[in-house]
């Protein structure tokens, strides 16, 4: 039975009519979200002459598979993240939107359509990352090596950052991957040592760690890079223990709440450690 309540002939100011289980029970109180924080659908120029790029040379980035909310904004500005070897990942790490599976092959043209697209948006630097691919031999080494130079013929200007999976029980893909000489070498420790199991269970914190330490031991003269998510549960002092701990670099944190230009917390390190990204550099 369905029972239909005609509110058209009730007064406006009148209190609306409840569920009988919640009738006498207190309102709770719904905090409207602040304007700023409503992210508009991209609709700009710039955005759909990047989404046509990325449409046109079959090209998959971390900006549409994990549903990043500035993909308007970024796009408009023709900066993209790049995600080559796929859209599945082979891991299923818990803070991931990326889809967990069996990969299918490697696009063998991915490396030249890549290397187009960077040069026809005329990026100045580009970031490429990828999936876990721990169902190939060298863990997708190959496939790094080949989008770096394909980008150094094309576009020999740009710099490149390249955003690695662990390579975990892959003997001899970092240093591949580091011969192909990228700019930057990046690879995210994601959370404090204690979550791994729950955030990141198929990796190793002290894996990364040295991964990172190896780079430098290969090419002392490359720029490394790591970062770290908070808000997942972890306790300051385990955040604060990072501090330049995977390159003996030093530590920045990067806040990634979305926040007004005008708000006061914005400088604040205390109110960011809640929800941003620590980058060791």
């Amino acid at each position: 039975m369905v029972t239909i309540l005609d509110r058209t002939t009730l007064d406006p100011d009148a209190p609306r009519v409840r569920h009988p289980e919640k009738a006498h029970k207190p309102d709770t109180e719904m905090l409207r979200k602040p304007e700023w924080i409503r992210v508009k659908a991209p609709t700009s120029k710039g955005y759909a002459e990047t989404k046509s790029i990325v449409k046109e040379h079959k090209l998959v980035t971390v900006c549409e598979e994990a549903g990043c909310p500035n993909i308007g904004e970024c796009w408009d500005k023709k900066h993209a993240t790049f995600m080559i070897m796929g859209e599945i990942c082979t891991r299923a790490c818990a803070f991931c939107n990326v889809s967990t599976g069996k990969p299918n092959a490697l696009d063998m043209a991915e490396p030249e359509n890549v290397a187009k697209a960077v040069k026809q948006m005329g990026l100045s630097h580009v970031v490429i990352t990828s999936v876990d691919r721990d169902d190939l031999a060298d863990g997708g080494a190959e496939h790094f090596e080949k989008v770096i130079w394909a980008i150094r013929a094309a576009s020999p200007l740009t710099t490149i950052e390249i955003l690695t999976p662990d390579f975990l029980k892959k003997p001899g893909a970092l240093e591949r991957v580091v011969a192909a000489k990228p700019d930057v070498f990046n690879h995210n420790m994601e959370t404090v040592p204690g979550n791994y199991l729950t955030v990141r269970p198929g990796a190793r914190y002290f894996h990364s760690i040295r991964l990172l330490q190896r780079v430098k031991e290969l090419d002392p003269t490359m720029f490394t890079k790591s970062g770290i998510m908070v808000g997942l549960g972890e306790e300051r002092n385990e955040v604060l223990q990072l501090d330049g701990r995977p390159a003996h670099g030093r530590c920045r944190l990067h806040d990634h709440r979305p926040v007004p230009a005008a708000d006061p917390q914005a400088s604040s390190g205390h109110e960011l450690c809640h929800a941003g990204r620590i980058q060791v550099l």
